[in-house]
């Protein structure tokens, strides 16, 4: 496996994330507005800052998985992964971006992107998304570049999860 590759759409650069990220990162997860769709909701500064740490002492060392700073005009606004995952058997895309970058088209940009990678690249037929049945501009936005409802997972807490699929079309 190769490292994480910079990646480039019309206005956005996704490049692994340097050092000096550290900031910005933890900035983007502890906003609540961000926070509260990705994984099990908001965490400490701590934890945001220990994650951070565990992209450059794990998934890169290890070459895990790809993960992405994404910036535009030099600006980290957001982050993104393509990753292998037990809860969808299968790849998974993850995008977040800063409140500032919503309502302008770029995740749709950068969700295409990700799962365009992940068809040319890593060679998949299918990538996957899950998202909170209630975040639903992001279910619009997968919607929009054809992913498709695949199915519901109920979680512990009794919340919906939406699994989305998109296939590789020939």
């Amino acid at each position: 496996m190769v490292p994480t590759p910079t990646l480039r759409t019309d206005r956005l650069l996704l490049e692994p994330y340097t050092p000096e990220d550290e900031e910005a990162f933890v900035a983007l997860f502890q906003d609540t507005r961000v926070s509260r769709w990705m994984g099990d909701g908001p965490v400490s500064e701590a934890a945001d800052r220990a994650l951070f740490g565990r992209i450059f002492t794990k998934v890169y060392a290890r070459n895990l998985f790809d993960v992405w700073a994404v910036r535009r005009d030099g600006a980290l606004v957001g982050h993104a992964e393509i990753k292998r995952t037990d809860a969808v058997d299968g790849h998974e895309i993850v995008y977040a971006l800063a409140p500032e970058a919503w309502g302008s088209g770029l995740g749709t940009e950068l969700a295409g992107a990700i799962a365009a990678y992940g068809f040319e690249t890593l060679g998949l037929t299918e990538v996957h998304a899950t998202v909170a049945a209630q975040n639903t501009p992001s279910l619009a936005l997968l919607a929009k570049i054809g992913f498709e409802r695949a199915r519901d997972i109920t979680e512990d807490d009794g919340s919906t999860t939406r699994v989305l699929t998109l296939r590789r079309t020939a």
